[in-house]
Protein backbone atom coordinates (compact mmCIF):
# COMPACT_ATOMS: atom_id res chain seq x y z
CA UNK A 1 0.00 0.00 0.00
CA UNK A 2 2.82 2.40 0.91
CA UNK A 3 4.49 1.69 -2.42
CA UNK A 4 1.25 2.45 -4.28
CA UNK A 5 0.77 5.66 -2.30
CA UNK A 6 4.35 6.74 -3.01
CA UNK A 7 3.92 5.99 -6.70
CA UNK A 8 0.72 8.05 -6.78
CA UNK A 9 2.47 10.99 -5.14
CA UNK A 10 5.32 10.70 -7.64
CA UNK A 11 2.89 10.84 -10.54
CA UNK A 12 1.00 13.77 -9.07
CA UNK A 13 4.09 15.89 -8.60
CA UNK A 14 6.23 14.63 -11.47
CA UNK A 15 7.38 17.44 -13.78
CA UNK A 16 6.58 15.18 -16.72
CA UNK A 17 2.88 15.78 -16.07
CA UNK A 18 3.30 19.55 -15.77
CA UNK A 19 2.19 21.56 -18.81
CA UNK A 20 5.55 23.21 -19.13
CA UNK A 21 5.41 25.30 -22.26
CA UNK A 22 8.27 25.61 -24.71
CA UNK A 23 8.30 28.15 -27.51
CA UNK A 24 10.53 28.06 -30.60
CA UNK A 25 13.53 30.37 -30.68
CA UNK A 26 11.72 32.37 -33.36
CA UNK A 27 9.41 33.55 -30.56
CA UNK A 28 11.81 34.75 -27.88
CA UNK A 29 12.30 37.95 -25.92
CA UNK A 30 12.86 40.94 -28.28
CA UNK A 31 11.15 39.26 -31.24
CA UNK A 32 9.15 41.06 -33.93
CA UNK A 33 5.75 39.61 -34.82
CA UNK A 34 4.38 40.24 -38.29
CA UNK A 35 1.74 42.96 -38.47
CA UNK A 36 -1.35 43.07 -40.66
CA UNK A 37 -2.23 39.38 -40.73
CA UNK A 38 -2.85 36.41 -38.43
CA UNK A 39 0.09 36.02 -36.02
CA UNK A 40 1.09 32.40 -35.65
CA UNK A 41 2.19 31.19 -32.22
CA UNK A 42 3.28 27.58 -31.77
CA UNK A 43 5.35 25.36 -29.53
CA UNK A 44 5.38 22.29 -27.35
CA UNK A 45 3.92 21.22 -24.01
CA UNK A 46 2.82 18.09 -22.20
CA UNK A 47 0.46 16.10 -24.48
CA UNK A 48 -3.13 17.14 -23.85
CA UNK A 49 -2.21 20.28 -21.93
CA UNK A 50 -4.74 23.13 -22.01
CA UNK A 51 -3.08 26.50 -22.62
CA UNK A 52 -4.16 30.12 -22.76
CA UNK A 53 -2.19 32.84 -24.54
CA UNK A 54 -2.47 36.48 -23.45
CA UNK A 55 -1.07 39.13 -25.82
CA UNK A 56 -1.90 42.84 -25.90
CA UNK A 57 -5.71 42.82 -25.69
CA UNK A 58 -6.15 39.26 -26.94
CA UNK A 59 -6.73 35.99 -25.11
CA UNK A 60 -6.81 32.69 -27.00
CA UNK A 61 -6.84 29.04 -25.97
CA UNK A 62 -4.96 26.06 -27.37
CA UNK A 63 -4.54 22.38 -26.58
CA UNK A 64 -1.39 20.33 -27.10
CA UNK A 65 -1.94 17.28 -29.27
CA UNK A 66 -0.80 13.73 -28.58
CA UNK A 67 2.75 14.66 -29.59
CA UNK A 68 2.80 17.72 -27.35
CA UNK A 69 2.52 20.22 -30.21
CA UNK A 70 0.22 23.22 -29.95
CA UNK A 71 -0.62 26.09 -32.28
CA UNK A 72 -2.84 29.17 -32.37
CA UNK A 73 -3.30 32.32 -34.43
CA UNK A 74 -3.70 35.77 -32.91
CA UNK A 75 -5.84 38.29 -34.71
CA UNK A 76 -3.94 40.81 -36.84
CA UNK A 77 -2.24 43.65 -34.99
CA UNK A 78 -1.01 47.06 -36.11
CA UNK A 79 2.63 48.05 -35.69
CA UNK A 80 3.49 48.79 -32.08
CA UNK A 81 4.85 47.55 -28.79
CA UNK A 82 6.68 46.61 -26.75
CA UNK A 83 4.25 43.95 -25.57
CA UNK A 84 4.40 40.86 -23.38
CA UNK A 85 3.17 37.39 -24.32
CA UNK A 86 2.06 35.20 -21.42
CA UNK A 87 0.99 31.59 -21.76
CA UNK A 88 -0.74 29.94 -18.82
CA UNK A 89 -2.09 26.45 -18.39
CA UNK A 90 -1.81 23.38 -16.24
CA UNK A 91 1.75 24.18 -15.21
CA UNK A 92 4.29 27.02 -14.87
CA UNK A 93 3.52 30.28 -16.63
CA UNK A 94 5.62 31.15 -19.70
CA UNK A 95 6.38 34.82 -20.38
CA UNK A 96 8.07 36.40 -23.40
CA UNK A 97 8.87 40.08 -23.08
CA UNK A 98 9.75 43.11 -25.19
CA UNK A 99 7.87 42.00 -28.28
CA UNK A 100 7.25 44.40 -31.16
CA UNK A 101 4.73 44.16 -33.96
CA UNK A 102 6.10 45.20 -37.35
CA UNK A 103 7.54 43.58 -40.48
CA UNK A 104 9.72 40.47 -40.50
CA UNK A 105 12.18 39.86 -43.34
CA UNK A 106 14.09 36.61 -43.77
CA UNK A 107 17.55 37.14 -45.34
CA UNK A 108 19.39 34.13 -46.70
CA UNK A 109 22.08 33.02 -49.14
CA UNK A 110 25.83 32.61 -49.15
CA UNK A 111 28.79 34.74 -48.09
CA UNK A 112 27.84 38.09 -49.63
CA UNK A 113 24.59 38.00 -47.65
CA UNK A 114 26.36 36.52 -44.62
CA UNK A 115 29.05 39.26 -44.80
CA UNK A 116 28.73 41.05 -41.43
CA UNK A 117 29.25 44.70 -40.52
CA UNK A 118 32.60 43.65 -39.07
CA UNK A 119 33.60 42.08 -42.40
CA UNK A 120 35.48 38.82 -42.77
CA UNK A 121 39.05 38.15 -41.70
CA UNK A 122 40.17 38.57 -45.31
CA UNK A 123 37.59 41.11 -46.52
CA UNK A 124 36.66 44.52 -45.16
CA UNK A 125 33.45 46.54 -45.40
CA UNK A 126 33.35 50.23 -46.21
CA UNK A 127 33.17 52.38 -43.05
CA UNK A 128 32.88 49.26 -40.89
CA UNK A 129 33.88 50.80 -37.55
CA UNK A 130 31.71 53.88 -38.10
CA UNK A 131 28.63 51.80 -39.01
CA UNK A 132 29.08 49.44 -36.06
CA UNK A 133 29.40 52.35 -33.62
CA UNK A 134 26.13 53.81 -34.94
CA UNK A 135 24.20 50.53 -34.93
CA UNK A 136 21.99 51.19 -31.91
CA UNK A 137 18.50 51.17 -33.41
CA UNK A 138 15.38 50.56 -31.29
CA UNK A 139 13.27 49.91 -34.41
CA UNK A 140 15.39 46.92 -35.47
CA UNK A 141 15.52 43.46 -33.95
CA UNK A 142 17.97 40.77 -35.09
CA UNK A 143 17.82 36.98 -35.19
CA UNK A 144 21.09 35.34 -36.21
CA UNK A 145 20.50 31.68 -37.04
CA UNK A 146 23.17 29.16 -36.04
CA UNK A 147 24.59 27.20 -38.98
CA UNK A 148 23.05 23.76 -39.16
CA UNK A 149 22.74 21.15 -41.91
CA UNK A 150 20.36 18.23 -41.50
CA UNK A 151 19.16 15.17 -43.40
CA UNK A 152 15.59 15.91 -42.30
CA UNK A 153 13.55 19.05 -41.44
CA UNK A 154 14.18 20.25 -37.89
CA UNK A 155 11.57 21.90 -35.67
CA UNK A 156 13.73 24.66 -34.18
CA UNK A 157 16.76 26.80 -34.95
CA UNK A 158 19.72 27.87 -32.88
CA UNK A 159 19.85 31.54 -31.92
CA UNK A 160 17.35 33.94 -30.33
CA UNK A 161 16.21 37.48 -31.03
CA UNK A 162 18.29 40.40 -29.79
CA UNK A 163 17.94 44.15 -29.74
CA UNK A 164 20.01 45.98 -32.34
CA UNK A 165 23.18 47.29 -30.71
CA UNK A 166 26.78 47.64 -31.88
CA UNK A 167 27.57 44.33 -30.15
CA UNK A 168 24.78 42.38 -31.88
CA UNK A 169 24.89 44.13 -35.27
CA UNK A 170 28.64 43.64 -35.58
CA UNK A 171 28.32 39.98 -36.61
CA UNK A 172 25.00 40.37 -38.44
CA UNK A 173 24.47 40.47 -42.22
CA UNK A 174 25.45 43.94 -43.43
CA UNK A 175 23.07 43.83 -46.42
CA UNK A 176 20.14 42.79 -44.22
CA UNK A 177 21.01 45.40 -41.56
CA UNK A 178 21.27 48.30 -44.03
CA UNK A 179 18.05 47.17 -45.74
CA UNK A 180 16.19 46.98 -42.44
CA UNK A 181 17.51 50.33 -41.26
CA UNK A 182 16.31 52.04 -44.44
CA UNK A 183 12.87 50.40 -44.46
CA UNK A 184 12.35 51.15 -40.76
CA UNK A 185 13.17 54.81 -41.38
CA UNK A 186 10.90 55.12 -44.44
CA UNK A 187 7.94 53.17 -43.05
CA UNK A 188 8.34 54.13 -39.38
CA UNK A 189 7.61 50.60 -38.20
CA UNK A 190 9.65 48.01 -36.28
CA UNK A 191 11.60 45.67 -38.54
CA UNK A 192 12.65 42.16 -37.58
CA UNK A 193 15.59 40.75 -39.55
CA UNK A 194 16.46 37.06 -39.68
CA UNK A 195 19.99 36.20 -40.86
CA UNK A 196 19.96 32.58 -42.04
CA UNK A 197 23.11 32.36 -44.16
CA UNK A 198 26.12 30.16 -44.84
CA UNK A 199 29.02 31.22 -47.05
CA UNK A 200 30.11 29.14 -50.02
CA UNK A 201 26.86 27.21 -50.31
CA UNK A 202 24.82 26.27 -53.41
CA UNK A 203 21.12 26.97 -53.88
CA UNK A 204 20.59 23.19 -53.96
CA UNK A 205 21.27 23.08 -50.22
CA UNK A 206 18.60 25.71 -49.53
CA UNK A 207 15.84 23.89 -51.47
CA UNK A 208 13.69 21.17 -49.93
CA UNK A 209 13.75 17.56 -51.06
CA UNK A 210 10.04 17.98 -51.86
CA UNK A 211 11.05 20.22 -54.75
CA UNK A 212 14.44 18.74 -55.69
CA UNK A 213 12.95 15.27 -55.93
CA UNK A 214 9.87 16.23 -57.94
CA UNK A 215 11.53 17.82 -60.98
CA UNK A 216 13.79 15.70 -63.25
CA UNK A 217 15.53 18.89 -64.42
CA UNK A 218 16.89 19.32 -60.89
CA UNK A 219 18.43 15.86 -60.64
CA UNK A 220 21.96 17.24 -61.15
CA UNK A 221 21.63 18.62 -57.63
CA UNK A 222 21.92 15.07 -56.34
CA UNK A 223 25.28 14.48 -58.00
CA UNK A 224 26.90 15.88 -54.87
CA UNK A 225 25.35 13.10 -52.80
CA UNK A 226 27.39 10.54 -54.73
CA UNK A 227 30.63 12.06 -53.48
CA UNK A 228 29.33 13.19 -50.11
CA UNK A 229 31.01 10.48 -48.03
CA UNK A 230 34.32 11.05 -49.80
CA UNK A 231 34.00 14.79 -49.20
CA UNK A 232 33.50 14.18 -45.48
CA UNK A 233 36.63 12.01 -45.37
CA UNK A 234 38.65 14.57 -47.33
CA UNK A 235 37.38 17.40 -45.13
CA UNK A 236 38.27 15.52 -41.95
CA UNK A 237 41.76 14.85 -43.27
CA UNK A 238 42.23 18.49 -44.26
CA UNK A 239 41.00 19.72 -40.88
CA UNK A 240 43.33 17.32 -39.08
CA UNK A 241 46.31 18.49 -41.14
CA UNK A 242 45.49 22.14 -40.51
CA UNK A 243 45.15 21.49 -36.79
CA UNK A 244 48.58 19.87 -36.73
CA UNK A 245 50.09 22.83 -38.59
CA UNK A 246 48.45 25.25 -36.16
CA UNK A 247 49.71 23.30 -33.15
CA UNK A 248 53.24 23.12 -34.55
CA UNK A 249 53.29 26.87 -35.21
CA UNK A 250 51.99 27.61 -31.72
CA UNK A 251 54.53 25.34 -30.01
CA UNK A 252 57.39 26.99 -31.92
CA UNK A 253 56.15 30.51 -31.22
CA UNK A 254 55.29 31.26 -34.84
CA UNK A 255 52.11 32.94 -36.14
CA UNK A 256 49.27 30.63 -37.08
CA UNK A 257 49.54 29.69 -40.78
CA UNK A 258 46.90 30.81 -43.28
CA UNK A 259 44.87 27.99 -44.76
CA UNK A 260 42.92 28.07 -48.03
CA UNK A 261 39.15 28.15 -47.69
CA UNK A 262 37.31 24.91 -48.25
CA UNK A 263 33.60 24.27 -47.76
CA UNK A 264 32.12 22.23 -44.98
CA UNK A 265 30.78 19.28 -47.02
CA UNK A 266 27.64 19.10 -44.87
CA UNK A 267 26.70 22.57 -46.15
CA UNK A 268 26.58 21.20 -49.71
CA UNK A 269 24.14 18.42 -48.88
CA UNK A 270 21.06 18.86 -51.12
CA UNK A 271 18.25 20.25 -48.92
CA UNK A 272 20.56 20.17 -45.89
CA UNK A 273 20.40 23.88 -45.13
CA UNK A 274 16.71 24.07 -45.94
CA UNK A 275 16.15 21.33 -43.35
CA UNK A 276 18.33 22.91 -40.68
CA UNK A 277 17.93 26.65 -41.21
CA UNK A 278 14.70 27.33 -43.15
CA UNK A 279 12.21 24.55 -42.35
CA UNK A 280 12.08 25.42 -38.60
CA UNK A 281 11.05 28.98 -39.55
CA UNK A 282 8.23 28.03 -41.93
CA UNK A 283 5.47 28.36 -39.27
CA UNK A 284 6.40 32.06 -38.94
CA UNK A 285 4.39 34.92 -40.36
CA UNK A 286 6.67 36.99 -42.64
CA UNK A 287 6.68 40.13 -44.77
CA UNK A 288 9.09 38.72 -47.34
CA UNK A 289 12.46 37.26 -48.31
CA UNK A 290 15.88 38.73 -49.14
CA UNK A 291 18.30 36.53 -51.11
CA UNK A 292 21.92 36.95 -52.23
CA UNK A 293 23.50 33.82 -53.70
CA UNK A 294 24.65 32.34 -57.00
CA UNK A 295 28.43 32.43 -56.92
CA UNK A 296 28.68 28.77 -55.85
CA UNK A 297 26.32 27.72 -58.66
CA UNK A 298 28.48 29.39 -61.32
CA UNK A 299 30.57 26.31 -62.14
CA UNK A 300 30.02 25.17 -65.73
CA UNK A 301 28.19 22.02 -64.65
CA UNK A 302 25.84 23.92 -62.32
CA UNK A 303 25.21 27.24 -64.10
CA UNK A 304 23.01 25.88 -66.95
CA UNK A 305 20.23 24.79 -64.60
CA UNK A 306 20.49 27.63 -62.07
CA UNK A 307 17.44 29.45 -63.46
CA UNK A 308 15.25 26.36 -63.09
CA UNK A 309 16.65 25.67 -59.62
CA UNK A 310 16.30 29.24 -58.39
CA UNK A 311 12.73 29.76 -59.58
CA UNK A 312 11.84 26.37 -58.11
CA UNK A 313 13.38 27.35 -54.78
CA UNK A 314 11.30 30.55 -54.68
CA UNK A 315 8.14 28.50 -55.20
CA UNK A 316 9.35 25.94 -52.69
CA UNK A 317 9.78 28.48 -49.90
CA UNK A 318 6.47 30.14 -50.64
CA UNK A 319 4.68 26.80 -50.55
CA UNK A 320 6.18 25.82 -47.21
CA UNK A 321 5.54 29.21 -45.57
CA UNK A 322 1.97 29.00 -46.94
CA UNK A 323 1.35 32.76 -47.04
CA UNK A 324 0.79 33.21 -50.76
CA UNK A 325 3.34 34.74 -53.11
CA UNK A 326 5.46 36.41 -50.44
CA UNK A 327 7.74 39.12 -51.90
CA UNK A 328 11.10 37.67 -52.92
CA UNK A 329 13.81 40.32 -53.39
CA UNK A 330 17.20 39.14 -54.56
CA UNK A 331 20.62 40.40 -55.59
CA UNK A 332 22.16 39.62 -58.95
CA UNK A 333 25.74 38.49 -58.28
CA UNK A 334 28.29 41.26 -58.75
CA UNK A 335 31.27 41.53 -61.09
CA UNK A 336 34.29 39.35 -60.32
CA UNK A 337 37.08 38.00 -62.50
CA UNK A 338 36.34 34.29 -62.51
CA UNK A 339 37.46 32.87 -65.88
CA UNK A 340 36.93 29.25 -64.85
CA UNK A 341 33.26 29.84 -64.01
CA UNK A 342 30.19 31.01 -65.88
CA UNK A 343 29.00 34.09 -64.03
CA UNK A 344 27.36 35.54 -67.13
CA UNK A 345 24.96 32.61 -67.41
CA UNK A 346 24.04 32.78 -63.71
CA UNK A 347 23.42 36.54 -63.85
CA UNK A 348 21.26 36.20 -66.96
CA UNK A 349 19.25 33.40 -65.41
CA UNK A 350 18.73 35.54 -62.33
CA UNK A 351 17.40 38.24 -64.69
CA UNK A 352 15.06 35.76 -66.34
CA UNK A 353 13.78 34.68 -62.92
CA UNK A 354 11.99 38.03 -62.74
CA UNK A 355 9.26 36.20 -64.68
CA UNK A 356 8.31 34.69 -61.30
CA UNK A 357 5.49 36.76 -59.79
CA UNK A 358 6.19 39.25 -56.99
CA UNK A 359 9.98 39.23 -57.35
CA UNK A 360 12.52 42.02 -57.78
CA UNK A 361 16.25 42.03 -58.48
CA UNK A 362 18.97 44.45 -57.37
CA UNK A 363 21.67 44.74 -60.05
CA UNK A 364 25.20 45.08 -58.64
CA UNK A 365 27.46 44.78 -61.69
CA UNK A 366 29.01 48.15 -60.86
CA UNK A 367 29.58 47.26 -57.20
CA UNK A 368 31.87 44.29 -57.85
CA UNK A 369 35.65 44.32 -57.87
CA UNK A 370 38.01 42.54 -60.26
CA UNK A 371 39.86 40.52 -57.63
CA UNK A 372 37.43 40.53 -54.69
CA UNK A 373 34.49 38.15 -54.53
CA UNK A 374 33.29 40.03 -51.43
CA UNK A 375 32.94 43.67 -52.54
CA UNK A 376 33.09 46.07 -49.57
CA UNK A 377 30.12 48.25 -50.61
CA UNK A 378 27.14 46.53 -49.01
CA UNK A 379 25.20 49.75 -48.46
CA UNK A 380 24.54 50.25 -52.18
CA UNK A 381 23.34 46.65 -52.47
CA UNK A 382 20.92 47.14 -49.59
CA UNK A 383 19.74 50.51 -50.90
CA UNK A 384 18.74 48.94 -54.23
CA UNK A 385 16.87 46.15 -52.44
CA UNK A 386 15.12 48.77 -50.32
CA UNK A 387 14.07 50.71 -53.45
CA UNK A 388 12.49 47.53 -54.77
CA UNK A 389 10.74 46.87 -51.46
CA UNK A 390 9.36 50.39 -51.28
CA UNK A 391 7.63 49.95 -54.65
CA UNK A 392 6.82 46.22 -54.73
CA UNK A 393 5.83 45.86 -51.07
CA UNK A 394 5.12 49.28 -49.57
CA UNK A 395 3.53 51.09 -52.53
CA UNK A 396 5.86 54.11 -52.67
CA UNK A 397 6.19 53.97 -56.51
CA UNK A 398 9.85 54.87 -56.70
CA UNK A 399 11.89 53.57 -59.62
CA UNK A 400 14.07 50.61 -58.67
CA UNK A 401 14.88 49.34 -62.18
CA UNK A 402 17.91 50.11 -64.30
CA UNK A 403 17.86 49.90 -68.10
CA UNK A 404 16.04 46.63 -68.86
CA UNK A 405 16.24 44.68 -72.10
CA UNK A 406 13.03 45.06 -74.10
CA UNK A 407 14.06 43.77 -77.52
CA UNK A 408 17.06 43.46 -79.86
CA UNK A 409 16.50 43.90 -83.59
CA UNK A 410 18.79 43.62 -86.65
CA UNK A 411 19.41 46.85 -88.51
CA UNK A 412 21.10 47.66 -91.82
CA UNK A 413 23.65 50.48 -91.89
CA UNK A 414 24.39 53.01 -94.61
CA UNK A 415 27.91 51.67 -95.10
CA UNK A 416 26.48 48.31 -96.06
CA UNK A 417 27.22 46.66 -92.70
CA UNK A 418 24.72 45.29 -90.25
CA UNK A 419 24.14 45.89 -86.56
CA UNK A 420 21.82 45.06 -83.69
CA UNK A 421 19.79 47.74 -81.98
CA UNK A 422 19.04 47.06 -78.32
CA UNK A 423 15.84 48.62 -77.01
CA UNK A 424 15.55 49.21 -73.28
CA UNK A 425 12.80 49.97 -70.81
CA UNK A 426 13.55 52.32 -67.89
CA UNK A 427 16.30 53.88 -70.00
CA UNK A 428 15.57 57.61 -69.71
CA UNK A 429 18.91 59.41 -69.58
CA UNK A 430 20.80 56.32 -70.78
CA UNK A 431 24.51 56.87 -70.12
CA UNK A 432 27.83 55.29 -69.27
CA UNK A 433 30.58 56.58 -67.01
CA UNK A 434 33.22 54.95 -69.24
CA UNK A 435 34.96 56.39 -72.30
CA UNK A 436 33.70 53.48 -74.38
CA UNK A 437 31.28 50.58 -74.07
CA UNK A 438 33.30 47.38 -74.24
CA UNK A 439 30.81 45.13 -72.45
CA UNK A 440 28.70 44.28 -75.51
CA UNK A 441 29.17 41.21 -77.71
CA UNK A 442 27.42 40.19 -80.88
CA UNK A 443 26.80 36.88 -82.70
CA UNK A 444 25.30 35.44 -85.85
CA UNK A 445 23.26 32.27 -86.28
CA UNK A 446 26.15 30.19 -84.91
CA UNK A 447 25.83 31.84 -81.46
CA UNK A 448 29.56 32.57 -81.53
CA UNK A 449 29.91 35.89 -79.70
CA UNK A 450 32.69 38.37 -80.41
CA UNK A 451 33.50 41.75 -78.84
CA UNK A 452 31.51 44.56 -80.43
CA UNK A 453 31.42 48.32 -80.71
CA UNK A 454 28.45 49.98 -79.05
CA UNK A 455 27.00 53.48 -79.27
CA UNK A 456 24.26 54.97 -77.12
CA UNK A 457 21.47 56.51 -79.19
CA UNK A 458 18.73 57.93 -77.02
CA UNK A 459 17.20 55.08 -75.04
CA UNK A 460 18.77 52.45 -77.33
CA UNK A 461 22.24 51.10 -78.01
CA UNK A 462 23.52 50.28 -81.51
CA UNK A 463 25.93 47.32 -81.53
CA UNK A 464 28.04 46.01 -84.42
CA UNK A 465 31.22 44.07 -85.23
CA UNK A 466 32.91 43.91 -88.63
CA UNK A 467 33.49 40.16 -88.30
CA UNK A 468 29.76 39.42 -87.97
CA UNK A 469 28.09 40.14 -91.29
CA UNK A 470 24.60 38.97 -90.30
CA UNK A 471 24.15 39.57 -86.57
CA UNK A 472 21.22 37.90 -84.82
CA UNK A 473 22.04 38.07 -81.10
CA UNK A 474 23.57 40.54 -78.70
CA UNK A 475 24.59 40.22 -75.11
CA UNK A 476 25.86 42.57 -72.41
CA UNK A 477 27.97 42.14 -69.28
CA UNK A 478 28.72 38.48 -69.92
CA UNK A 479 32.29 38.55 -68.61
CA UNK A 480 32.92 37.68 -64.99
CA UNK A 481 34.10 41.23 -64.34
CA UNK A 482 32.26 44.04 -66.11
CA UNK A 483 34.14 47.34 -66.30
CA UNK A 484 31.78 49.38 -68.51
CA UNK A 485 28.26 49.77 -67.22
CA UNK A 486 25.07 51.36 -68.50
CA UNK A 487 22.95 53.59 -66.25
CA UNK A 488 19.67 55.46 -66.47
CA UNK A 489 18.95 58.92 -65.10
CA UNK A 490 18.26 57.44 -61.65
CA UNK A 491 21.81 56.07 -61.51
CA UNK A 492 20.65 52.46 -61.66
CA UNK A 493 22.72 49.99 -63.76
CA UNK A 494 21.65 47.63 -66.51
CA UNK A 495 21.66 43.89 -65.93
CA UNK A 496 23.67 41.24 -67.70
CA UNK A 497 21.53 39.86 -70.54
CA UNK A 498 21.54 37.90 -73.78
CA UNK A 499 18.88 38.37 -76.44
CA UNK A 500 18.96 34.66 -77.26
CA UNK A 501 15.57 33.08 -76.74
CA UNK A 502 17.18 29.98 -75.28
CA UNK A 503 20.47 29.92 -73.42
CA UNK A 504 23.34 28.18 -75.26
CA UNK A 505 24.12 24.71 -73.98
Amino acid sequence: MRLLYAAALTLCFSPVLQAEVRLPNAISDHAVLQRGGPIHLWGWATPGAHLTAHFHQQTLAAEANALGKWSLYLNPESAGGPYTLTITGDGPEKTVSDLLVGDVWLASGQSNMEFPLAGFFNAVMNDSEKEIAAATNPKLRLLLITRKSSDFPLNDVGGTWTQCTPATAKEFSAVAYFFGREIAAHENVPIGLIDSTWGGTPADSWTSLDTLGSDPALLPAFASRATFAASIADSNAINAAETRENDEAKSSGKPAPKHPWHPDPTSWLPAGLYNGMIAPLTPMSLKGFLWYQGETNSAHDRAPYYGRLFSSMIGDWRAHFAQGDLPFLYVQIASFNSPEEDWGTVRDQQRRSLAVANTAMAVTLDVGQFDNVHPPDKKTVAARLALAARTLVYGDHVNYLGPTLHQATPESQRDGGAAMRVWFDHAEGLMTHSKSLNSFEIAGADHHFVPAQATIQGTTVLVHAKSVAAPMYVRFGWQGYVADNLYNADGLPASTFTSEQFLPR
